[in-house]
């Protein structure tokens, strides 16, 4: 399969994340702390079979960045899960879209990176389209969601994700195939401590639909999902990789709407073309993509 198929592939795979975390009767810790223990699992298993053996220096020499971004996907994640919950999967993957936004107004102090005029118009224009999307004129309550709320998690989950962009940009000798692997390690070993600190280690609520579904998000969505975006990004372009990084968040409003009969009002969607658009004019201020503009 050609590298631009594989990324399309992904990108779909990620786009359908939601739906199944809806399904899921677990708090969004257990299912992030599983997601984190298969995932790790599949890309363990698939390093061996390429016979990828990752610099143990290098490792070491990074240990520390590892360990923080690791936790940070970990909890990446719980928010970004607590965002489904909330609020439609339309909002929560377009507030979680703002995650380059984060990164821009970081990087002046971060990366000592110049902030344009262009980069400042890309700020604002996000941040009109995150007013529109929460759709203050409403009650920001629609039946058992409550919007705001949701948009707030989402928002959450791309600040740490955005976190990880800038640590990731620090961890040198490492692909990004390690780098992951490590990550989604660490971030099951740092969730656990805290799903046994909230006493959700019975799980409670694992039936048979939701051990289903968390092994398709585990394999799948983590596993399968991440091998294939980095055996691909190594045959594309940066500018290919940002274009088609698009398919995520549309195919992600397209499928909620297909199953779960979500949908979104015309200023709502005027608000996430401004959200994505600024992202996507952000991405092309980059010089060389190093990471997918989001990975759920």
């Amino acid at each position: 399969m050609k590298g631009k198929m594989r990324l399309i592939m992904t990108m779909l795979i990620f786009g359908s994340i939601g739906v199944f975390v809806k399904k899921i009767e677990l708090t969004s810790s257990e299912i992030a702390f599983l997601r984190g223990v298969i995932g790790s699992i599949f890309l363990l298993l698939a390093s061996f079979l390429v016979k990828h053996k990752p610099s143990i220096k290098a490792l070491k020499k990074n240990a520390i960045l590892l360990l923080l971004s690791g936790a940070a996907i970990g909890f990446n994640w719980i928010f970004l899960f607590e965002a489904y919950r909330y609020t439609t999967i339309s909002n929560a993957t377009i507030s979680y879209y703002f995650a380059p936004i984060f990164v821009m107004m970081l990087a002046p102090w971060i990366l000592k990176e110049k902030l344009t005029s262009v980069k400042v118009v890309c700020i604002i224009s996000a941040m009109v389209g995150l007013f529109l999307i929460v759709n203050p004129g409403g009650s920001g309550t629609s039946g058992s969601q409550n919007h705001v709320v949701g948009i707030f998690y989402g928002l959450l989950a791309a600040a740490f994700y955005a976190s990880i962009v800038l640590m990731n940009k620090f961890i040198k000798n490492l692909s990004g195939f390690e780098t992951t692997l490590v990550q989604l390690m660490v971030a099951a070993l740092v969730l656990f401590p805290y799903i046994w600190w909230q006493g959700n280690l019975n799980f409670a609520g694992l039936n048979l639909t939701s051990i289903m579904f968390i092994l398709i998000i585990g394999i799948v969505h983590t596993g399968l999902g991440y091998f294939l975006y980095f055996t691909s990004i190594k045959e594309l372009k940066g500018q290919t990789i940002a274009v088609l990084s698009y398919i995520d968040p549309i195919s992600a409003v397209i499928i909620a709407a297909i199953f779960l009969s979500e949908s979104m009002t015309l200023i709502q969607i005027i608000g996430g073309a401004l959200i994505l658009g600024s992202t996507f004019l952000s991405e092309k201020l980059e010089k060389k993509i190093q990471t997918p503009i989001t990975a759920p």
